[in-house]
């Protein structure tokens, strides 16, 4: 919008603006005339919201979330090679949840910033608590969950909170530990004692990639993008009932459920099923009541190890047959 001309007339001083199409607005400085009709104009020229959500609907959406200052705006930032979300050291810059479409290098996806999540009680602001919602609300439309810990202050409660949400919705789970930069001892050993504990806290699900990054030296950034790509496909991925049924019937014929109260549990049949949001897997079994979690774990650790399902939650059932 440019300003063309001022004058002054019996309204007072006026001015007039032209949008880039049609003819110019007349609009008083001084007793407001033709401010309604420019701000009709100005709202009609934004793009609908339907017509945004139709345009996401057809890529993966990334999200990244965290704690404030975790250095989410930063590492998107560094994803797109531009100064695309306001960055500073003030918790609660990022308002609003921001829609990044990343199409570089064959890729195609949406990144989207996320205000930090503080703990409920700490929310005292109307504003801060409509980003919070925002935010998992992002978190709910999103297919991969990028959880940024800042490498100072190791994994907290609220990081735990976060997660929770990411399990509840059912989403895959890439975790960035960034400002790795600012960590003196950087030792295989410290890697691996931090990679432990990260995996303790969060247990029982350990199956998810660790990166270790630096938003600000962009070390390891676009190992996170391929990585999160990489859950997305796991999430989405279909494995044959011809080759469940050649893997676990003779595992299970070796390795069969414990018997209960003189009862022997036999599993004849296992399939994937289809048009899930993660994927889900039904053994059909004489007896299924009578399987217990142990064994179900140790299914689910074996389709893990058979077929890559690193990142995202497997849901596994058992039924009668």
């Amino acid at each position: 919008m440019n300003k063309v001309d001022t004058f002054e007339n019996q309204y007072g001083a006026a001015e007039f603006y032209k949008l880039g199409l049609g003819e110019p607005f007349i609009v008083s400085a001084e007793n407001g005339l033709g401010t309604g009709d420019l701000l009709d104009e100005v709202v009609s020229r934004f793009r609908k919201e339907d017509d945004s959500d139709e345009e996401l609907e057809e890529l993966p959406r990334f999200a990244i979330v965290g704690r404030p200052n975790a250095g989410k705006s930063s590492i998107l930032n560094a994803f797109i090679g531009e100064e695309r979300t306001i960055v500073t050291d003030i918790p609660g810059t990022t308002r609003d949840s921001i829609y990044t479409r990343y199409n570089k290098f064959g890729k195609d996806f949406y990144l989207v910033d996320t205000a930090g999540i503080r703990k409920k009680a700490k929310v005292t602001e109307d504003q801060e608590y409509y980003s919070v919602v925002r935010s998992i609300r992002a978190i709910e439309n999103s297919d991969v969950c990028i959880l940024m810990i800042d490498a100072t202050r190791g994994i907290e409660a609220q990081d735990l909170n976060i997660y929770s949400l990411i399990q509840k919705n059912k989403k895959g789970l890439v975790v960035c530990i960034n400002k790795w930069d600012l960590v003196e001892s950087k030792t295989n050993a410290d890697i691996k004692a931090y990679e432990s504990a990260i995996r303790e806290r969060i247990a029982p699900f350990t199956d998810f990639p660790i990166i270790f990054t630096s938003a600000l030296t962009k070390q390891r950034i676009f190992k996170v993008v391929e990585t999160a790509l990489h859950v997305y496909e796991n999430k989405n991925k279909k494995v044959p009932t011809a080759q469940l049924n050649d893997k676990f019937l003779p595992l299970i014929e070796n390795y069969p459920p414990p018997a209960w109260k003189g009862k022997y549990i036999k599993i004849k049949y296992c399939t994937q099923l289809p048009n899930t949001q993660i994927p889900t897997f039904v053994f059909f079994a004489n007896l299924p009541q009578y399987v217990k979690e142990p064994y179900r774990r140790f299914l689910e650790n074996k389709l893990r190890e058979w077929w890559d399902f690193e990142g995202t939650p497997v849901q596994l059932f058992i039924r009668a047959k």
